[in-house]
């Protein structure tokens, strides 16, 4: 794995596409995932814009990814439950259940070979789509590079 790419990567798309001011995402994860490691090897943030998070506090999230049984159950990230509401080949979109902004709150997690890319933003159906946009030139970017 070239990490000095992965870095570069995610530090010029970063800064287009995670902010507050007219850009798709308001935070974003990169989280190492190999779904065959042993669980007692916690994944680890190899990036994260906008969102301060720890492993320890990803692990609900991450077990929740393991278990896959996405449509019976919620995750959390941050101070946010979300409920997935959409599901794909290899992501999945989910609301907010708890958020007190109007337009509501979603999260996309995309899976690549050796990485779980979440994506925070605020908003309905229009949000989403620019934010799928952003999270799907990343995920290409990365996948340029066989990752």
């Amino acid at each position: 794995m070239d990490w000095g790419f992965v870095h570069r990567a995610w530090d010029k798309w970063a800064s287009i596409n995670i902010g507050s001011s007219g850009q798709p995402l308001k935070a974003a994860l990169l989280i190492n995932y190999e779904p065959t490691a042993p669980s007692r090897l916690l994944s680890t943030i190899a990036e994260q814009e906008g969102i301060k998070a720890s492993p320890t506090e990803l692990r609900q999230f991450i077990d929740f990814v393991k278990r896959n049984k996405l449509q019976a159950e919620s995750f959390i990230i941050g101070a946010n439950e979300y409920l997935v509401t959409s599901i794909y080949e290899n992501w999945f979109c989910a609301r907010c259940m708890n958020t007190s902004k109007p337009a509501g709150e979603g999260v996309i997690v995309m899976q690549t070979s050796a990485f779980l890319l979440v994506a925070l933003y605020d908003g309905s159906i229009g949000a989403a789509s620019r934010a799928m946009v952003a999270v799907d030139h990343f995920v290409w970017q990365l996948g340029r590079r066989n990752l």
